[in-house]
């Protein structure tokens, strides 16, 4: 199977037909469904409940946050799904024109301008987030050669000096402390590059990396020596320990681990063996790996952030957060809106398209942005729960349970159109939920979220699946793509609720 960056490495070899198999839920009668049960004990609070989902989101590319069309997705991911943060890639793009690609280079001279940096960067706070600042590409003006990666052709070589680079580093983190506060940066993650070890986002070696990796920590805290930073952002849970020893050796700081995972991914790199787990299972099993790695590292304090992960699978989505919960500080979905990395794609909706994303084209919320949104409703004490549940209170006293149809959904890529049939292993079940500590005859609102509902896809198909939907059709499938309202439902007198799901759906209950 392809992951995503296999198809980024062949992207212009991809076929454009495709077919969907999801079942039309609660379109037909159903046969007697299996019932699996779900404890939760309210009055069992087990620690914090930390929304590790929602300390981040990732994006496209710097240029891209300018569009009127993204900030409209990033400021109801900040408002309604609490998402806290937002990285992308090439910040340093010719396309920005932080460095003039001709000019002298120097503070002295006029080859710096940050005009564009600060329209992004401002842009971003407008929507609430903060920003998870990647230190990349190379700015032509400053590179080693000309390789590039994407359709905006972001420089990938090392840098022709160091000290040039490590210059221009600080200047930037000097102008962002300037212009925006020390206090405000102070909330800002700085990593270095984006996923050095694959050949396409980085033309130099390990080495070259982690030497690229002293010089841009070293500017950064030049300027400040309390501003966060990190790496090495590498794929498939990548260079840990290496990168560990390579820092503890040049006495260089790391406050935070970063690293990417798909479930896709080729587990022979990730674990040494192919495959080990099925794809529910690769991120939590992944995430205590590079856990252990850096417990047994110089660095034992050191934050993990999962810094680019994705499903389109509710409930896939809802598993993958619990599983990692006990390793995390930080997750950030790919991505926010739409993705145009390697290509832009030419349809807003693509039966069998891995659906990456909050957001598709044009502003219309996917099933992932819904499960965002009632994740978002979760409090922050944690309750005891046995099965597929996430249970807590709020700061109010209110409950609110998560509860999910876990499917087998593999998710073979990132690339808009890579699949043609979208398979889905799994089959509807009833949920008997149990609530001990609530009262009988308690109201109960129970919002849900699956392809069929608080989903696009019904009212696209109904329309006739068009490849470019006119303004009226789109207005009837954002509208249609929404949340739905909630079902209000009664617990029994044994505290009780029975609530069905099709495969890969999730439902939120909120004790009122």
């Amino acid at each position: 199977m392809m992951n995503r960056r296999d198809l980024i490495a062949t992207a212009g070899a991809l076929a454009a037909t495709s077919a969907l198999s999801e079942a039309a839920w609660a379109k037909a009668p159903l046969p007697p469904l299996p019932i699996e049960t779900v404890d939760v004990d309210l009055t069992a609070d087990v620690g914090a409940l930390a929304h590790i989902w929602s300390e981040c989101v990732g994006s496209d590319r710097a240029g891209l946050t300018m569009r009127e069309e993204w900030r409209i997705d990033a400021k109801r991911a900040y408002k309604e799904a609490g998402i806290k943060r937002v990285r992308f890639h090439g910040i340093f793009n010719d396309d920005e024109m932080a460095v003039r690609p001709k000019g002298a280079i120097g503070a002295a001279g006029q080859s710096f301008n940050f005009q564009n940096v600060d329209t992004v960067y401002d842009g971003v706070l407008e929507t609430g987030m903060k920003p998870f600042v990647e230190l990349s590409f190379m700015p032509s003006k400053l590179a080693s050669g000309t390789a590039n990666f994407g359709t905006y052709r972001g420089n990938i070589t090392p840098p022709a000096s160091l000290d040039d680079w490590k210059a221009f580093v600080a200047l930037f983190v000097r102008h962002l402390v300037d212009r925006y506060g020390a206090a405000e940066v102070h909330q800002w993650y700085f990593e270095v590059w984006n996923e050095p070890d694959l050949g396409f986002f980085w033309s130099g070696t390990q080495q070259q990396y982690f030497e690229l990796y002293k010089a841009s920590v070293e500017a950064v805290r030049s300027v400040d020596p309390s501003l966060k930073v990190g790496g090495p952002a590498t794929s498939k849970v990548q260079w840990i320990p290496e990168f560990l020893a390579y820092c503890a050796q040049n006495s260089l700081p790391v406050d935070f681990v970063s690293t990417h995972l798909y479930a896709g991914d080729n587990q022979v790199k990730v674990f040494g063996e192919a495959g080990r787990y099925t794809q529910n299972e690769i991120y939590a099993a992944a995430m205590k790996q590079v856990s252990d790695q850096i417990a047994a590292s110089a660095y034992k304090n050191a934050e993990l952030w999962l810094g680019e992960w994705s499903s389109d699978s509710p409930a896939m989505i809802a598993h993958i957060i619990k599983g990692c919960m006990p390793y995390l500080k930080g997750m950030s979905y790919w991505q926010v809106s739409k993705f145009e990395e390697v290509l832009v794609p030419n349809f807003i909706f693509k039966e069998g398209d891995n659906a990456w994303g909050l957001f598709s084209a044009r502003n219309v919320a996917r099933p992932t942005f819904n499960t965002f949104k009632l994740l978002n409703r979760l409090g922050t004490r944690r309750l005891k729960a046995e099965g597929p549940a996430l249970a807590s209170r709020r700061a109010g006293g209110e409950s609110a349970v998560m509860v999910w149809n876990l499917a087998d959904a593999p998710q073979a890529s990132g690339i808009p159109g890579a699949n043609s049939v979208r398979k889905v292993v799994g089959e509807a079940k009833r949920y008997r939920v149990r609530l001990k500590g609530a009262k009988s005859g308690q109201t109960v609102k129970v919002s849900y979220v699956d392809m069929e509902r608080g989903s696009p896809y019904p009212a696209w198909r109904a329309l006739g699946s068009p490849q470019y939907p006119t303004r009226e059709q789109l207005a009837k499938i954002r509208a249609a793509a929404e949340l739905p309202a909630p079902h209000v439902l009664k617990l029994s007198a044994t505290r009780e609720l029975v609530i069905d799901l099709p495969p890969e759906g999730v439902a939120l209950l909120e004790l009122t």
